[in-house]
């Protein structure tokens, strides 16, 4: 869910329109006088709760969501109504009054200095006799130059000052040198570098903004043998991942993300082509890391060192995966007919058997295929889990079985497909030699309790209509189509060709009915607009967690799995659907105006049957286009002289 979808569900579109605008309920809608022209005779501006929309049928003939209203009705930009509204329903958004500006312009600053500092480590690896041998170890581990380039990678010298004159030279103050983590302090005040006679991987934040290093000895006997920058305003480890600027692009664009141990695993895998590859940094997986990737995929696979230290945090991660991930709900009905919520987690993580004690960027070197072999047999975490538990136990112990069962169980409860769960519980009472029975009987653990607590609190028994409010038909295709185009804005140049050549309008603002996939559009517009940046960085660097839209169409394959002509053909799709969305809308507001609930009708009967019909024939023409190649239709349709034709048969 979207901080723009939390908004929505908290706030009531009809409790908002009443403050200004004076409604009539009429059936299950609510009629008024537009506020957006002069009116007193005919309403014709119209609530509708189940979908809350508006449309105003007089003069303006536009319609929206609740943003769009408060955009409209108040003179504000997107950004400043999610603002106002957030507000109004007590949404927490960052907020960039004075002080948090101050802090965005310290940043930068510390940012600016970790720069300089990168840029001199860099030349010491490329210039000082030390710095060669650290060069010739990164290329005995198989990297090139234009990838040592790419990441940034240096080397600190040995002596205990020579950062800290170099950057004096420069201009800097002492005191953000060490306010950005690149000084320690002594007892007696005086003041060394911290990186010293250390490999030193810039570490970056998700939008490319330099935070810290990472500094590894080379030493055999050097300890430790990784040193990270100290927590600063800019570096917090627990909430990066490195290689997540990187990664972001091929993360989202494959759907999936693959978490290794280290620097140079990640470093190794991009090198190879696997970019959605990013690491914790040797520590365990935090849930701020795993929230910095539900944005981007719900798929994830862990691939962590094989070793018992390894096999420890993998059981970790997944724990904290499943605290991180969104839970959504799933519907049951009781014997009564009741319906009852329980929570399944939102995600799909799996985890890979690494061969041997080689490391993922060993492997790569060696034998690309191979990882990607590794990872298409990644294991879903139920099985990863309960044969790692296994391991080294006597599964004849009743002891064992029950310990395996209370760790595992949790875990199943999560799936949350009910045949996987079924299937999963099936093979974990094979796996320990019990009837499935008792594992039911013996449910336990986290997940069974917060269920119990969910029923509990929602009194047990949760009303129908208090489940059933109704999302925007068209909100999950909009969302979809504008994930591709964030992804290849240059895509919508091929979509309008597209939709031309079956002599339909190319995709304009009336396309999208919600005000987030408004102000995306807006951003993707442009982006191809403007000379100064690539379109796709264009979008980067601007978009905002409002308009971070997930897909999940139902007609959607896996987008990794897909050429691009078939992905073309999707965005066709999605675009001829959602007009037939608004059509289908449009004909229902129609019959609306026509029943007898509405005593003072906007237009006579000629003009609404003028209008039934109008529709009609718009929806011929996209129903046709369904069905065209273009669309991944199995039909060639020439679709102007099948509408002519049903035009004179109308006749």
């Amino acid at each position: 869910m979207t901080v723009v979808d939390d908004i929505k569900e908290r706030l009531d579109i009809v409790e908002i329109v009443e403050q200004t605008v004076k409604l009539r309920r009429t059936g299950k809608n609510y009629i008024g006088f537009c506020p957006f022209h002069s009116n007193t005779r005919t309403p014709a501006f119209v609530v509708f709760p189940e979908t809350q929309t508006w449309r105003c049928f007089g003069q303006c003939n536009e319609g929206g969501d609740l943003f769009g209203y408060m955009m409209k009705r108040e003179g504000w930009d997107f950004n400043e109504a999610l603002r106002q509204l957030a507000a109004r329903a007590g949404v927490t958004l960052t907020q960039q009054n004075p002080e948090t500006e101050a802090s965005v312009q310290s940043q930068q600053k510390l940012s600016a200095v970790l720069e300089a500092a990168a840029g001199f480590y860099r030349e010491q690896m490329l210039t000082s006799p030390a710095g060669k041998k650290t060069l010739d170890y990164l290329h005995k581990r198989g990297l090139s130059d234009e990838t040592i380039k790419i990441w940034g990678l240096g080397y600190a010298p040995a002596g205990w000052t020579t950062l800290l004159d170099y950057l004096r030279q420069k201009n800097y103050e002492t005191g953000m040198l060490i306010a950005a983590g690149l000084l320690t302090e002594r007892d007696d005040g005086s003041l060394h570098d911290r990186f010293r006679e250390r490999l030193m991987f810039p570490i970056r934040g998700p939008y490319g903004q330099l935070a810290g290093f990472g500094g590894r000895t080379l030493e055999p006997d050097g300890i430790p043998k990784y040193l990270n920058s100290p927590a600063t305003d800019v570096f917090d480890k627990g909430r990066l991942l490195y290689g997540l600027d990187q990664a972001r692009k091929s993360i989202r664009s494959l759907n999936q993300a693959v978490i290794v141990e280290g620097y140079m695993d990640v470093i190794g895998l991009h090198q190879a082509g696997f970019t959605n590859a990013v690491s914790p940094m040797g520590t365990a997986l935090t849930e701020d890391q795993f929230r910095l990737l539900k944005r981007l995929t719900r798929n994830v696979v862990l691939a962590l060192d094989p070793d018992a230290a390894g096999q420890n945090a993998t059981l970790r991660g997944l724990e904290t995966a499943r605290k991180a991930m969104d839970q959504e709900s799933e519907i049951h009905f009781d014997s009564r007919g009741l319906m009852r919520v329980e929570q399944r987690i939102n995600a799909d993580i799996r985890v890979t058997a690494l061969p041997g004690l080689q490391d993922p960027d060993e492997i790569v070197l060696e034998n690309p295929e191979a990882w990607k072999q590794i990872i298409a047999k990644a294991k879903p975490v139920v099985v990863h889990v309960m044969e790692t538990l296994a391991i080294g136990k006597d599964l004849n112990d009743a002891k064992v079985k029950r310990d395996i069962a209370a760790q595992v169980m949790p875990l199943i409860d999560d799936v949350g497909d009910s045949v996987e769960r079924e299937a999963y519980r099936q093979q974990l009472a094979g796996f320990l030699r019990v009837d499935e029975r008792s594992l039911k009987s013996a449910r336990s653990g986290p997940a069974h309790s917060r269920r119990k607590k969910i029923e509990s609190d929602q009194a047990d028994v949760i009303p129908a209509d208090m489940l059933s409010k109704p999302a925007q038909k068209n909100q999950m295709l909009e969302r979809y189509l504008l994930h591709d185009l964030f992804l290849e804005p240059e895509g919508l140049f091929r979509l309008n060709k597209t939709l031309c050549n079956l002599e339909l309008d190319p995709i304009t603002e009336s396309d999208f009915q919600n005000a987030d996939t408004l102000a995306g559009y807006h951003l993707i517009a442009e982006s191809l607009r403007q000379v100064d940046y690539t379109p796709s960085d264009f979008v980067e660097a601007r978009l905002t967690s409002a308009l971070e839209f997930e897909e999940n169409p139902s007609f959607v394959e896996e987008r990794h799995m897909i050429t691009r002509e078939k992905r073309d053909q999707h965005q066709v799709r999605a675009v001829v659907r959602m007009r037939l969305n608004r059509l289908e809308d449009r004909l229902e507001e129609i019959k609306f105006l026509q029943s007898d609930a509405v005593e003072s009708k906007t237009y006579t009967e000629e003009e609404v049957q003028f209008l039934y019909l109008e529709l009609l024939q718009k929806r011929r023409r996209l129903d046709a286009a369904m069905l065209a190649p273009e669309a991944g239709g199995s039909t060639r349709v020439r679709v102007a002289s099948s509408i002519k034709s049903k035009s004179r048969d109308k006749a």
